[in-house]
């Protein structure tokens, strides 16, 4: 496969298999060896470069970023955030400066992340370099370093990828290369995945990019929908809010802000920026992991799932698309389009609850979306993760809330209907006795949140 992109501000086309990844391909191919390997499975920011593309620019993990994601875009390593005479850029001296670097293995990581949000103007550094992992100098100089470039000007050469990618070629394939995978919208999909429905579809690789690296397994046929427009997109019509399931975690962010601020906040614990700049709404759903964080959120909100096959269109309510552990309601050659919700006011409440609070896997996950009308529960629906093979309901617990006074009695009333919707499973992040109880205090926390009391232990008040 030929694939043509930028690197450093020069054009390369490209000869490799579908799942070569970029960083692989960095260091082993190109002798760029600034872009470090550390975890190789998104965790550790080591291999951290800068993506420029129509949407803008981004921090991205190499290591799970195959190659043909990169058709028509810009990279920038490390080797590529100094300029071409050698000059320094910002983050680069501030690094220096305040003494950000001990061992220096996770620094190119780090000064590519930096360098992006200072390109993007980003300030909220806890999160920018929440996936940059730091054993030997500690955030603190790091820190200090990105506040003192915050008001340097951002270099010229950091500004030319964006106008650099409008002059190569729309499918970014190299000549006499034309990339077959890479379809170029939905219709395209649909026509091919019909013909190929043994095949692979890839959206961000953030699960898929670990099948790859840490399972080695061989994934052919494969289809990377990075350049499928039409399926990104978020369209409100006033009743119904729909995401296109090419939408990435990054871009649902700031809509959930506005709307349902509890979804938001725990997609901002979901991986770290690099992660959510490449994860998908549509691949979080498909994946079916019983410990994605998105489904039971979208479900407790009332989410339906669109899916495609050929010409043929379906819809169905999202809890239903997930049948057992690794099994889901999608024929062969049956993709997703799109997830979409009710417009409604907020009455969600999210609680994630992991070993580290920030870019770690739920133990569980509960979503309260509880409608309470003249101190009685009018509606209630109640979705975990983490507590079944795949997210689900808590029906009984639901029906033993409805119509009852919304006070801390009937929570505990219905807390022992839990043990009726879930039979959940010990494994190394939490004991089955552990995760329902949590899921039980979980339900009480809603109720006393509901009520203005403090409940997170990330607060103190007086």
């Amino acid at each position: 496969m030929g694939i043509r992109f930028l690197l450093n501000g020069e054009a390369q086309e490209v000869e490799a298999t579908p799942t070569t990844t970029l960083l692989y391909w960095l260091r082993e191919q190109a002798r760029l060896t600034g872009t470090k390997e550390g975890c190789n499975e998104g965790d550790c920011g080591a291999c951290t470069v800068m993506v420029t593309d129509a949407q803008g620019s981004r921090a991205l993990n190499a290591c799970i970023l195959f190659l043909p994601q990169l058709a028509g875009k810009a990279v920038r390593t490390v080797e590529g955030i100094a300029g071409p005479e050698g000059q320094m850029h910002p983050v680069q001296q501030a690094m220096v400066d305040h003494h950000g670097s001990q061992c220096g293995f996770c620094t190119p990581g780090f000064v590519v992340s930096m360098a992006v949000a200072h390109l993007n103007r980003r300030t909220d550094y806890d999160d920018q370099l929440a996936g940059n992992l730091c054993r030997c100098t500690g955030y603190a100089p790091i820190i200090r370093a990105a506040q003192a470039a915050a008001d340097q000007p951002v270099p010229q050469w950091m500004l030319d990828d964006a106008r650099a990618v409008q002059l190569l070629p729309p499918d970014g394939g190299a000549a006499g290369h034309p990339p077959p995978c890479i379809p170029k919208g939905a219709d395209d999909l649909a026509n091919w995945y019909e013909a190929h429905p043994e095949a692979t579809l890839i959206a961000g690789a953030t699960d898929v990019g670990l099948w790859v690296t840490k399972g080695l397994r061989e994934l052919a046929p494969v289809a990377f929908l990075n350049q499928c427009e039409d399926l990104r997109g978020i369209v409100d019509d006033g009743k119904t809010l729909r995401i296109g399931a090419m939408v990435t975690l990054t871009e649902l962010l700031p809509i959930m802000q506005g709307r349902h601020p509890g979804f938001a906040e725990m997609i901002r614990r979901y991986g770290a920026v690099q992660v959510r700049n490449a994860a998908t709404v549509g691949g979080n759903i498909a994946n079916g992991s019983p410990i994605g964080d998105g489904p039971p959120a979208l479900i407790a909100l009332g989410a339906r799932l669109h899916l495609r096959k050929g010409a043929v269109r379906r819809e169905i309510p999202l809890e239903d698309f997930f049948l057992d552990y690794g099994r889901q309601d999608r024929a062969p050659g049956e993709f997703i389009e799109a997830v979409s919700l009710p417009v409604q006011p907020d009455h969600l409440r999210c609680y994630k609850l992991s070993k580290r609070f920030d870019q770690d896997i739920s133990a569980l996950c509960g979503c309260f979306n509880i409608r309470v009308e003249n101190g009685y529960v009018a509606a209630a629906r109640i979705a975990f993760g983490g507590m079944a093979g795949v997210p689900k309901r808590a029906s009984s617990v639901e029906v033993a809330l409805q119509g009852q006074p919304w006070t801390e009695d009937t929570v505990r009333g219905a807390m022992a209907r839990f043990a009726r919707d879930f039979t959940p499973l010990s494994d190394m992040r939490a004991s089955a006795t552990y995760r329902l109880t949590a899921a039980q205090n979980m339900l009480m926390r809603a109720c006393l949140d509901s009520r203005g009391e403090a409940v997170s232990v990330l607060e103190v008040r007086p």
